[in-house]
């Protein structure tokens, strides 16, 4: 229901277009990894792999099993709730582990949270946590990179901004792209994987932000 409803909503929201390396049918229990910079980046990255036949389990903040309506489909779906700084983190991980083991797709963020920035222009990925490497060294799971750029032009900034944004979107209709990369087995060396892991996303992340027209993708190397 969550793809589903990601689906219906991009098209109110902005402008989406989507671009492909994936040239095999992908493995059951795959990891993909995206780059995280706005609220509003789940619906764009859920819609474009949607469409590309992929509805995966998400890996988000526990904060929004909170939220009346949310949080009830959220645990309906087995979404897993990530309880970040706390002695229950790694739990998170074990529960992913499970769900790519029965055969599903888990959708992660490596950053572990949005960036500490009020500009609504795309940001290169920022240093990933750890545990986008250590669940695909536990599982064996290939990790899809996710790159794309244009939901911060929905929503970023101040409360006030992000509201502002998610009222007008529907009229200014941004351009969003998402882009898939090919899928990469990470080292087993957990530093070595987590590095591996951001310059792939990263490299998915500078064609998203060509395709939508910004610059200063070359600027921030990994």
């Amino acid at each position: 229901m969550l793809s589903r409803a990601a689906a219906a909503l991009m098209p109110v929201l902005g402008r989406l277009t989507v671009t492909s390396e994936l040239r095999m049918r992908l493995p059951s229990g795959t990891i993909f990894a995206a780059n995280h910079d706005s609220l509003a980046d789940p619906a764009v990255v859920l819609a474009a792999l949607r469409g590309l036949g992929v509805e995966p389990v998400v890996m988000a903040t526990a904060g929004l099993w909170r939220v009346p309506l949310l949080g009830r489909a959220l645990a309906r779906e087995g979404h897993i709730a990530v309880h970040r700084r706390s002695a229950r983190a790694a739990q998170a991980l074990d529960a992913a582990a499970e769900v790519l083991a029965g055969g599903r797709h888990v959708l992660l963020y490596g950053e572990g949270g949005l960036p500490d920035r009020t500009d609504a222009a795309p940001g290169p990925p920022e240093a990933f946590r750890t545990g986008l490497a250590r669940l695909a060294h536990t599982s064996g799971a290939m990790v899809v990179p996710v790159g794309h750029a244009g939901a911060r032009r929905i929503t970023s900034g101040s409360t006030t901004k992000q509201l502002a944004g998610a009222l007008t979107a529907p009229v200014r209709r941004p351009r969003c792209h998402v882009h898939v990369g090919a899928p990469l087995r990470l080292p087993a060396e957990t530093a070595t994987g987590t590095a591996a892991a951001r310059r792939a996303v990263w490299v998915a992340w500078r064609t998203a932000v060509r395709a939508v027209g910004e610059r200063g993708a070359e600027r921030h190397p990994v």
